[in-house]
C-alpha cells in the first residue's frame, strides 16, 4: 500500500488531498494544528499528527515520529495568505506569513526529503502563480507573493539536494480554488484542483525534478 504524507490537512486543499488518496486505497499520514481537526482526519481513516508548522519543537517531534517511514508522495500544503490589504506590512503580519510559508518549509523539507527519496517518490510544495516573477502582472497580495517566491526558492534547493538521492521535487500551483483562502468566486472546485495535482504528481519522472508546474502539469515560469 503506497503512503502519502499531507502536511496541513485540516481544511481546503490539504483535506481534499487526504480524502482522495484515502479513497484510492492509500495509507495517509496527515497533520493538522488543532486536536479537533486531527480527530476529524482520524475519522476519515487517516493517521493524524498534531503539528504547528511555526514551532521548531513541533517540527522536531514530527521528524522523530516519521523517522522510519517510507513516503511515496509528500505534499507540504500548510499556508497563510496574511493581510488582504497591500499597505505598510506590520512586523507581526510579515512574521506570521513568512514563518508559515517559508521557514516551515526550510525546516520540514530536509526531514521529509530522505523519506521520499527512499521510495524514489514525489515531493511537492503547494505554491502559487502569485509567487512567479516571470509571469507577474499584478502587485496585489505583495506579502503573499513574496512568501511564495521564497517558497519556490526553498523548493529549488530541495530539488538540488534530494533529486540526486531519488526524490522528484516540484512546486505546484493549485489554480484559483474555491476554498476559504481562494473565496467563493474562484475558478476551480477543490476536488478538480486536487485531482489534477494528483494526476500531475503520478505522471512525473526524474527529469521533472525542480520544476514549477500548474495543477494540470503545464510548466510555469519562476
Amino acid at each position: 500500500m503506497p503512503t502519502a504524507l499531507i502536511i496541513g490537512a485540516s481544511r481546503g486543499i490539504g483535506r481534499e488531498l487526504a480524502r482522495q488518496y484515502l479513497a484510492d486505497g492509500w495509507r495517509v499520514i496527515a497533520t493538522a494544528r488543532k486536536p479537533d481537526d486531527c480527530a476529524s482526519l482520524a475519522a476519515m481513516g487517516a493517521e493524524p499528527h498534531q503539528l504547528d508548522v511555526t514551532s521548531a519543537d513541533a517540527i522536531a517531534a514530527i521528524g522523530w515520529k516519521l523517522d522510519d517511514e517510507r513516503i511515496d508522495v509528500a505534499i507540504l500544503g500548510a499556508g497563510l495568505y496574511g493581510p488582504r490589504h497591500d499597505g505598510f506590512p506590520t512586523e507581526a503580519d510579515f512574521d506570521a506569513v513568512m514563518h508559515t510559508n517559508v521557514l516551515a518549509a526550510m525546516r520540514l523539507l530536509p526531514i521529509i526529503g530522505p523519506l521520499v527519496a527512499s521510495t524514489h517518490g514525489k515531493l511537492a510544495v503547494i505554491s502559487s502563480l502569485m509567487g512567479s516573477i516571470g509571469q507577474r502582472h499584478s502587485a496585489i497580495g505583495t506579502l503573499y507573493r513574496a512568501s511564495k517566491a521564497a517558497l519556490n526558492s526553498v523548493l529549488a534547493d530541495t530539488a538540488l539536494t534530494f533529486g540526486p538521492q531519488g526524490a522528484t521535487c516540484v512546486s505546484l500551483h493549485p489554480g484559483w480554488v474555491r476554498t476559504d483562502m481562494g473565496g467563493e468566486g474562484a475558478d476551480l472546485a477543490v476536488e478538480d484542483s486536487v485531482a489534477g495535482m494528483r494526476a500531475t504528481l503520478a505522471s512525473l519522472s526524474a527529469a521533472d525534478n525542480g520544476r514549477f508546474l500548474n495543477y494540470d502539469g503545464a510548466p510555469l515560469a519562476w
